[in-house]
Parts: structure tokens; sequence; C-alpha cells
């Protein structure tokens, strides 16, 4: 194959659509990675001979089953679930499951496409999966949620396991279902070993586990912060979402001595102007975790303002971190944000900036860290809590802490190696994907096709 034979991003682009119509997540994150990882390979002969990028764009296999399950009244509920397992050339495919709502086929392709990257640039052995099931926890009893998680592991026991897919929590799938999922695993397989991440400490999970998602996106902020000659003590920051990745993200960026000074949810979100210190924090959590209530009642607490039905980005601020959900800045919020003033960007959540919008903040200069490597956090302590599984041990809490610490130094410097540019400004986006690529890239090359 010449290199004038060589297919452009945009024939690529368009045989990856007509080959997945509809799925316009999937296509949104193929073409973020390819748009970089293009200019990279364009002199490197063999990835274009061995159709890396295009077989790296088609999943090894994707899984989709009925889920049936009774709920409190008697009634028999119907819902789809789904495991995509796009890539395990570097280990055993490994990635969340995520119950809501919005699931489907191209936003599970996307997730895991990602995934897959993001894994890679953790320097773990660990392949890209993802999966999940339209079913909505939220307002369901511990039952019914515990008879659904039966219910779907029934059906995926079948293909997840410690050396083959190591499925994790996301969005909808926390502590509790992780329990019910275990449980039934276990029960159905007659093994204990670490056929899930994010468990119970009291039954094989990893100290930090909770807190490492958002704890590595700060540290990302903080280390490209220092690249600049910044520092995060003294900023105000965006933060948006209130969950596990938000409220950790919130702690640390106290820890540093930044003030968080909003936080949402889906009814809308809360400016303090005071900042989410560790009291306002502690119940925040409180109000999230146990309480399951909405973030208005943090505003009635402590005199914050609550906008409701909007995202936070309209505030002035120094630094963002979103930690909510995919998609969740517009091309125009970002407009507005580096109007504002807002420097440096850490992607908390997967892919919670629109494709134009990270164009923006990249011609603006501002520091923006994609989610796959600012959040790479969270699945970097679930591959160590594999390695304590297959050890039968579990290490200590401050190891831990180093451990992600150094994990996320590693990963910015990969990010600036294939990032920087001539003029001195490091695409962070641009070094993140060419990094995560060439890794797997290369096991493929070493396997032949396969």
């Amino acid at each position: 194959m010449a290199v004038t034979d060589h297919v452009d991003l945009d024939k690529f682009m368009n045989g990856l659509q007509r080959r997945n119509p509809g799925e316009t997540e999937f296509h949104q994150a193929v073409y973020e990675v390819a748009a970089n990882v293009f200019d990279y390979i364009s002199d490197k002969e063999i990835y274009h001979k061995m159709q890396i990028l295009r077989r790296m764009a088609e999943p090894d296999r994707i899984i989709t089953f009925r889920v049936c399950w009774e709920d409190d009244a008697g009634n028999i509920r119907v819902n789809r679930g789904y495991r995509v397992q796009n890539n395990n050339s570097i280990g055993p495919y490994k990635g969340g499951l995520r119950f809501h709502p919005s699931v489907n086929q191209s936003i599970l392709k996307f997730l895991a496409f990602e995934q897959t990257f993001k894994n890679s640039l953790t320097g773990l052995p660990m392949g890209g999966g993802k999966g999940g099931s339209d079913f909505n926890p939220k307002g369901k009893s511990d039952n019914e949620v515990m008879r659904f998680c039966q219910s779907f592991m029934t059906e995926l026991h079948r293909h997840v396991g410690e050396d083959t897919d190591v499925p994790a929590g996301d969005i909808g799938v926390g502590a509790r279902e992780i329990g019910f999922l275990f449980g039934q695993w276990k029960r159905l397989t007659n093994k204990f070993t670490g056929a899930l991440t994010g468990k119970g400490r009291e039954y094989g999970g990893s100290p930090i586990r909770t807190e490492a998602t958002g704890y590595g996106t700060v540290y990302m902020l903080q280390d490209m912060l220092r690249a600049a000659g910044q520092d995060i003590e003294g900023m105000s920051c965006l933060v948006s979402g209130s969950g596990n990745v938000a409220t950790y993200a919130i702690e640390k960026i106290n820890q540093l001595g930044g003030k968080a000074v909003t936080a949402s949810d889906s009814s809308g979100f809360i400016y303090d102007p005071h900042g989410i210190d560790d009291e306002r924090l502690a119940f925040l959590m409180e109000l999230k975790n146990v309480r399951r209530g909405r973030i208005e009642a943090y505003a009635k607490e402590f005199g914050a303002q609550f906008y409701a039905g909007e995202r936070p980005w309209r505030v002035a601020a120094d630094v963002a971190l979103p930690c909510a959900t995919q998609n969740e800045i517009s091309l125009e919020e970002v407009r507005m944000m580096i109007a504002n003033g807002v420097g440096a960007v850490s992607e908390g959540a997967n892919m919670p900036t629109e494709q134009a919008g990270i164009h923006e903040f990249v011609a603006a200069k501002v520091l923006f860290a994609p989610s796959k490597a600012a959040n790479a956090g969270g699945v970097a302590i679930s591959g160590l809590e594999m390695s304590q599984n297959s050890a039968r041990i579990t290490w200590k809490e401050d190891e831990l802490q180093k451990l992600l610490r150094d994990i996320m130094g590693d990963i910015h410097s990969r990010c600036v190696e294939y990032g920087k540019r001539d003029d001195g400004y490091i695409d962070y986006v641009k070094g993140a994907n060419v990094a995560g690529f060439i890794k797997v890239a290369d096991a493929m090359v070493a396997y032949g096709v396969v």
C-alpha cells in the first residue's frame, strides 16, 4: 500500500457513519481520536497496512440481552442490557456499567471506545469495554434494584470474569448495585474472584476507589497549571455534578487551597460564593448519598443561589471541572466560559464537552484535559483493585494515594510528550489521543490480523 493510497479522514468517517447509522455519540468519539491520530500516522505505513484505526473503531463484540424483573407491585418489567467489549489487545476488557434511561448502543460504543484509550494511558494492562441498561434506579426500592441487578447478572455472567472482562460502576451503579451484581455473579459461578471492581472494602474492594476519579481529575488540573507556572491555591472553580466524581473533586480542590463555587444535578445548579468548604461538602454528600435529595436543599440550607434547569457554566471562575455527564458543555457555553476568564478545564465526566467546544478551547489556548486523560484515576485504581484481588492482598491507603498520584503524573507527561506544539502550548487532546493510540496499536500489529 502506497502512502498515496491511504484513506483520508473524511473518507474514514464517511465509511464509519455508513456502517453505524444514527450513532452520533459514537461518531463523535471516533472523530475526536481520529482527527489527531491521522496526522501522527500519516507516514507510518504499518498502521495503514494493518488498518489499525478501522479495526479499533469496530468493537470485538457487542452483547445485548433482555432483562426481566418484577417490581414491588408484582408487575413484570422489561429492560435491555448491553456489554460492549471494544478491544482487549493490552488486557482484559475493563469499563463500567451504566444504568440510566438514556443508555443505548451508540452511547455505550462511544464509552467503550474512549475507555480503550483511557486504560492505555494508565500504563496498566487493561483493555476497553462498557455496558449497562436503560433501567432507571431512581425511585426504585432496594428490593427492586436487587431483583433487576440479579436478573441482569444472570445473563451477563456468561461474558465476564477476572481474566476476560471486569466491569465496574458508572452512572446509576454505585456501591449498592455493585454489591447485588457481585453477589449474583458469585452465586452463579461458585467462585470468589475479582470479576467486578468498585466492590465494598469488606469483600475485596480497594481503598480510595470512590475518591479516585475526582482526585485524579484535580491532579491533572494541578499538573497542567504547574506546567504553565500557575497553582490551584486561591483559584475559584466551577464544578458540575454532585455524585462521587464531583464531591471528591471538590474535596481535593479544598485540600489544595482552591474554592469550588458550584455543584449541580439534573434539576439545576447551586452557586455558593462562600465556597463549598468541608462542612458544606459533608452536607452535600449526605444529601446525595444518604437522603438521595435534590441539590436545591443545599441552597436552602446555606443561603446559596439555586438556578433551576440550568448548568453552571455562566458563572465567572478561574478553572472548571465538568463532572456530570457527556455533552454538558455546548459551544455557546464554552465561549461564555472563555469570556468569563476560565483558563483551565479538566474533564471528570466522560466527554462532557461538545466537539466544537473542544476545538474552541484549544483555539483559545485554554489548558484543556480531555476525559480519557483527566478522569483516568478511577479506572487506574480499579486496575490496582484487580491486582490486589489476584494476589489476595489489600494495599494501604497511603500506598494507593501515591500510586494514583504517580499514574496521573505519568499521564500528564505522556500528554505533554505528544501534545506540545512549537509555540509552547500543550494540546492535551492530541497528546492523550496519540499516546493512548500507540500502545494499543503496537499490540494489534504484533498480533497480526485478528
